[in-house]
C-alpha cells in the first residue's frame, strides 16, 4: 500500500481533519488523523493492518507471539495486526495513571511482543507501554503504528515500523503561528484535554 493509498483510506473515512487540534501530548497541530474513524470499518482496518504487517521483516514476524497495545487508541489496530499475524492481542490500561495489564491478560517471562499504537506523536505512550510490558516480564522486539507524526523525533530501543510517516508541524500552545491561533482549538482524541 502506497502513502497515497493509505491517505485515501483516511480521506474516504472522513478521518483526515484540518483545523486547530489539541493533541494528547498537549501540542497543537493544523492536521489530525482520527484513527478511530478510519478503523471503524472492519474491512478497512484489516487492509491497513495487513499493510502494516507487510512492513515488518519476515524473520521478526516469526518471533512475535503476541501484540500488546495501549488503550484506548491502539486497541482496534492491535487486534487487527494480531489477526494478520495469527497471534493473541492484548491491551494495557492506566486506571491509576500507569499502564498495566488487566482483565486477566498475562504474558510469560521473556515472551516476544510487538507493541502496536495508532498514532505516535512524541512516543511517550508507546515508551510507557513498552516499559509496562517489560515490567510484566515480556520482551518487546518491535514497535509499530498506523501513523508516525513525530517528524522523526520519536525514538525507541527496538525497531519501529510505522505504516505512514506524516510530517505535520506541531506547536507548543505559547508558540502558535497567528493563522493557527486565530482558529478555535478542538480536542478530537480520547484523553482529557491538557491544562
Amino acid at each position: 500500500m502506497t502513502d497515497a493509498e493509505i491517505l485515501a483510506e483516511f480521506r474516504d473515512a472522513g478521518a483526515l481533519l484540518e483545523g486547530h487540534f489539541i493533541l494528547s501530548s498537549g501540542l497543537r497541530s493544523p492536521r489530525y488523523l482520527q484513527c478511530a474513524r478510519v478503523l471503524m470499518n472492519p474491512a478497512r482496518a484489516g487492509r491497513l493492518a495487513s499493510a502494516l504487517v507487510s512492513r515488518i521483516p519476515d524473520d521478526l514476524k516469526q518471533e512475535i507471539s503476541a501484540v500488546i497495545s495501549p488503550a484506548m487508541g491502539g486497541i482496534i489496530i492491535g487486534q487487527e495486526v494480531a489477526r494478520a499475524l495469527n497471534v493473541d492481542a492484548m491491551f494495557m490500561e492506566r486506571p491509576t495513571g500507569v499502564f498495566e495489564l488487566r482483565r486477566g491478560f498475562s504474558i510469560s517471562e521473556g515472551q516476544k511482543i510487538l507493541m502496536v499504537e495508532d498514532v505516535v506523536t512524541t512516543g511517550l505512550s508507546s515508551r510507557e507501554t513498552i516499559h509496562a510490558i517489560e515490567k510484566a516480564g515480556g520482551k518487546v522486539i518491535a514497535a509499530a503504528s498506523l501513523v508516525d507524526r513525530s517528524n522523526g523525533k520519536a525514538a525507541f530501543d527496538v525497531p519501529f515500523f510505522p505504516l505512514l510517516k506524516l510530517d505535520v508541524p506541531t506547536y507548543a500552545v505559547d508558540e502558535l503561528p497567528p493563522e493557527l491561533a486565530a482558529i478555535p482549538a478542538v480536542k478530537p482524541g480520547s484523553r482529557a484535554k491538557p491544562a
